[in-house]
């Protein structure tokens, strides 16, 4: 049985249904922008990079949208402010502790290429990108592959530039393969 869609819903019901990183599509696919919902309470575990631009809308919760590679740094995140991430930019949402940040993302109705990468905690050098095409799988299922291959191999975790090592990905609690078998199925 595939997610229920529908033209409108309450924001705030639904966000209590959902878990971190969840970026649930909740318009019918037919409508041309699409709205991913997410209720976060933890630090995003990767730098999403979206080829088409986004908006970001907080709904509860305060946090950071954290940029890497661009002239921004991050934006600090309360209910009713709205973030534009332009295409390419890779950006990592960290919610502040005790309080989950319920954010909207406004993504293309077909939103092309999708990657996660990981940034160095020491010298913010990449580490691991990993892409996906959204019209092949979905954006979750993307997530999960790039968490598995980023914690499958330790090179890909440590630093050339400055030896730090990133800690593994904690899969536990999101719930991405759930939610890429509804989307696909």
């Amino acid at each position: 049985m595939g997610l229920r869609r529908k033209k409108t819903f309450m924001v705030f019901r639904e966000a209590g249904k959902l878990g971190p990183y969840d970026e649930r599509p909740m318009l019918p696919d037919e409508v041309h922008l699409q709205i991913c919902l997410s209720r976060n309470d933890r630090p995003q575990p990767f730098h999403l990079i979206c080829a088409k631009d986004t908006l970001v809308v907080c709904f509860a919760g305060r946090g950071r949208i954290h940029f890497s590679g661009t002239s921004v740094r991050y934006f600090s995140l309360e209910p009713g402010d709205h973030v534009y991430v332009p295409a390419g930019a890779p950006t990592r949402l960290i919610p502040d502790p005790g309080e989950p940040c319920v954010i909207m993302r406004y993504k293309a109705r077909e939103p092309g290429l999708e990657g996660v990468a990981w940034m160095c905690p020491t010298c913010e050098r990449e580490l691991y990108r990993h892409v996906f095409d959204t019209a092949a799988s979905s954006p979750q299922a993307g997530y999960l592959a790039g968490c598995e291959a980023f914690n499958a191999d330790p090179e890909r975790r440590e630093c050339p530039a400055c030896g730090t090592e990133h800690p593994l990905v904690d899969l536990d609690g999101y719930r991405w393969p759930e939610l890429a078998e509804q989307l696909e199925g």
